[in-house]
C-alpha cells in the first residue's frame, strides 16, 4: 500500500553522530560520492541478537543463512547437521542507509551475516542454530530452527501468499495464525511493502511498537492490538527461520532523495524522477564533479533522485544480470517463480494544495519545478525499449519456465483489483502546465492515458501468450481475484494490516473532476469481474455475499499448495480473538 504511515513513536539510536562526519556526508552528496560510513563507537556488550536467521536463495545442494546484530563481533558462524557437528562461517557487512529519528537523523550501527550451507542433499531437512561472538568473547546463540536446499520437482510445498505488512495493525495476528492453521511452510512470497520507511532501522528489527518486519516473520513480536475494549498480544509466526522468503519491491522499499537533514518520513516521500536529477546533475556537472568520474556522476543522481539500498542489502537474492535484485527468477520446486519491479510513488489524490499529488503540484510549489514531485512516476521502466522487459520475454521463454509446472509471476502494482491503488493507469504521467498571459504558472496537472498502462499493454499480453498460471500481487490492502478469458488467475492478498476500502457499487475512488480521462471510479477499471469466494463469502449489512475482504477487523493470507496446485484463503477475525481462523476460498491454478 501507499499511504503515508500515520504518526508512530519514535526510537532514537544511540548512536551520536560526530560534527566532521556531518559535514562530510553534506559535502559527499553535493560532489556525487557516497555517503561516508558512519562513526563506529564502542559498543557495550550486546545480550541478544537482533534478528533469529532467516533463510535465503536455496539451490539445489545449498542455502544461504543471514541474521543480524548490533555489533561488529570477532565470529559468526553456523552450526548445523547432526548434532551441530559442522560449521561454516559468515560473512559479515555493515549496513550502509539504516538511521534513525525524527528532528535529528542519526546512522544506526548493524551488521548483517550471511553464510552459505553447501553438501545439502534435497529434500532433507537439517537442524541448524548462528553463533556471534562479541568483541569481549561472549557467545550469543540463537535457537535451533531447519533448514533445506531448493526442494526438487514433484515435492509437495506449502507457500505463504503474503504482502504489504509495513507494520500494520493486524500483520503479528495475521503471520501468528498462518502458522496456527497450516503449521510450518515451505517458503514465502511476499509482494512488497514490507515495511513503511525503508531506511528506518526499527521498523525491519525492533521498534517499540513490537511490529517490526522480521519479528513479525519470526514469532518474535509483541504488539497488542485492541479491539472492543480488549487488547489481545500477538507473536506473529516462527516462520522464515524455517522456510526461504521471496520478496518484491513494493513503493516502501524505495527511498528518496538522501538527506540528513530532513526526516526519514519527508525522504521516502520526496523521490525525484531519474532523468530530471540528470537534468539538475548536466546543468551543475563542472562543479558536482569536475573530474568527469562516471561513478561520482551515478552516485550524485541516485543521491537526488530515489534508491533501493537498504532492501538490496538486506536480502540475497538470484539477481538478474540487467537488474540485479530489483527483478528475478527462481524455480523452487514445481515453480517458476518471476519476480517484477512494477511500482510506482503513491501520491494523495488530490489537486493541488499542501501536498504534492498524483493529479497536481502543490500549490506553494507551482514556481520551483526542482520542488515538484512529478505525480505517480514509475520507478523501473517495463516498456519494450526497457531492459527489464527484454529481461522478461526471455525469461518467459527459457526451459526453466516452459517446462515449470507452475508459471507464477509476482509484483506489486496490481493488473486488476477492487481497490483504489489501480486508478490512475499505471504509466508516466504526463505534464500539463497552465499559465497567466504573463506567464505565470497556474497549475501544473498530470494525465494519465487509460490506454497507455504499461501493465495491460506491455506485461500481459506476454503473460498470456506464456500461459501463466497465476499472478500475485499487492498494494491496494485487500482480498481479491479475477480470472482473465486466457485462464490466468490473478489474485491480491494482501489483507494483512489495514484496509482502505473496495470501491464495488455504492463505493466510488476518488476521481478528479474536469481531466481528459475519464478513470474509473467502481470494479476493476480493466473489465474483470471478481471472483467469489467458494466456500465462506463475507456478507455486507444487506446480507449480500462479498467478492472480497477489505476490513480493519477481519484479516486474510493464502497459501498455495503444489500437490494439487491449490490456493486456500483464510480469514481471522480480530474482533473475536478465541474464534476459529475460516477457510473461506479455494481454486485452483491450472498445472501440467
Amino acid at each position: 500500500m501507499s499511504q503515508s504511515p500515520p504518526p508512530q513513536r519514535w526510537f532514537k539510536a544511540g548512536v551520536v553522530l560526530l560534527f566532521p562526519f556531518l559535514a562530510a556526508l553534506v559535502l559527499s552528496l553535493w560532489f556525487g560520492t557516497p555517503p561516508p560510513s558512519p562513526p563506529m563507537q564502542t559498543m557495550s556488550t550486546p545480550t541478544q541478537l537482533l534478528t533469529d536467521p532467516f533463510l535465503q536463495y536455496p539451490t539445489a545442494n545449498s542455502v544461504r543463512v543471514v541474521w543480524f546484530t548490533e555489533f561488529a563481533g570477532t565470529s559468526h558462524r553456523v552450526q548445523y547437521g547432526e548434532n551441530f557437528a559442522q560449521s561454516t562461517s559468515a560473512q559479515t557487512r555493515q549496513l550502509s542507509r539504516v538511521r534513525e529519528g525524527k528532528a535529528e537523523i542519526t546512522y544506526r550501527e548493524i551488521w548483517r551475516h550471511e553464510a552459505e550451507i553447501t553438501g545439502l542433499t534435497p529434500n532433507q531437512t537439517v537442524p541448524y542454530q548462528v553463533l556471534s561472538e562479541t568483541e569481549t568473547g561472549e557467545t550469543l546463540r540463537s535457537g535451533q530452527f531447519t533448514l533445506a536446499a531448493n526442494p526438487t520437482p514433484g515435492t509437495p510445498l506449502k507457500i505463504l501468499l503474503t504482502s504489504d505488512h509495513q507494520m500494520m495493525p493486524m500483520t503479528a495476528a495475521n503471520l501468528q495464525k498462518v502458522e496456527e492453521t497450516v503449521g510450518k511452510v515451505d517458503g514465502v512470497f511476499l509482494a512488497g511493502d514490507l515495511v513503511n520507511i525503508p531506511d528506518r532501522a526499527s521498523e525491519w528489527f525492533d521498534h517499540p511498537d513490537g511490529n517490526s518486519f522480521f519479528p513479525c516473520l519470526q514469532g518474535r513480536a509483541n504488539y497488542g492490538l485492541e479491539k472492543n475494549g480488549t487488547t489481545t498480544v500477538y507473536q506473529g509466526g516462527e516462520i522464515i527461520q524455517n522456510a526461504p522468503l521471496f520478496p518484491t519491491i513494493g513503493n516502501h522499499e524505495v527511498m528518496g532523495r538522501f538527506s540528513m537533514e530532513t526526516g526519514l518520513n519527508q525522504q521516502f516521500n520526496d523521490p525525484y524522477p531519474r532523468d530530471k536529477a540528470a537534468e539538475l546533475y548536466q546543468k551543475n556537472a563542472k562543479e558536482i564533479n569536475p573530474r568527469q568520474d562516471p561513478k561520482v556522476k551515478e552516485s550524485w543522481i541516485k543521491a537526488n533522485s530515489y534508491n533501493t539500498d537498504t532492501y538490496q542489502e538486506l536480502f540475497s537474492l538470484p539477481a538478474s544480470d540487467s537488474g540485479g535484485k530489483k527483478y528475478y527468477a527462481v524455480t523452487f520446486g514445481d515453480i517458476r517463480l518471476i519476480v517484477l519491479y512494477i511500482t510506482n510513488i503513491w501520491r494523495v489524490p488530490g489537486l493541488g494544495g499542501e501536498r504534492n499529488g498524483r493529479y497536481a503540484e502543490a500549490t506553494e510549489n507551482l514556481n520551483s519545478p526542482e520542488k515538484w514531485g512529478y505525480g505517480q512516476h514509475i520507478f523501473e521502466p517495463i516498456t519494450p525499449d526497457s531492459r527489464q522487459y527484454e529481461w522478461l520475454k526471455k525469461e518467459l521463454n527459457r526451459p526453466e519456465f516452459q517446462e515449470a509446472k507452475y508459471k507464477i509471476v509476482m509484483f506489486h502494482h496490481p493488473p486488476h483489483t477492487l481497490g483504489g491503488n489501480i486508478v490512475p493507469a499505471y504509466t508516466n504521467p504526463r505534464q500539463l502546465v497552465l499559465k497567466s498571459p504573463n506567464g505565470e504558472i497556474q497549475s501544473v496537472r498530470y494525465e494519465y492515458p487509460l490506454d497507455d498502462d504499461h501493465i495491460q499493454r506491455y506485461v500481459m499480453p506476454l503473460l498470456n501468450e506464456a500461459k501463466v498460471n497465476l499472478v500475485y500481487y499487492g498494494h491496494s490492502h485487500l482480498w481479491n481475484r479475477f480470472v482473465n478469458k486466457n485462464g490466468v488467475n490473478f489474485l491480491e492478498s494482501s489483507n494483512v494490516g489495514n484496509s482502505y476500502g473496495a470501491y464495488l457499487e455504492a463505493e466510488k475512488r476518488p476521481i478528479p473532476d474536469n481531466y481528459q480521462e475519464i478513470y474509473v471510479a467502481q470494479g476493476d477499471p480493466y473489465g474483470l469481474q471478481p471472483i467469489m469466494p467458494t466456500l465462506a463469502p463475507l456478507v455486507n449489512e444487506n446480507d449480500q455475499f462479498l467478492p472480497y475482504i477489505a476490513s480493519n477487523d477481519i484479516t486474510a493470507f493464502s497459501i498455495l499448495e503444489t500437490e494439487k496446485g491449490i490456493v486456500s484463503s483464510y480469514y481471522f477475525d480480530t474482533t473475536k480473538p478465541g474464534s476459529e481462523v475460516v477457510k473461506f476460498d479455494e481454486f485452483s491454478i491450472v498445472g501440467k
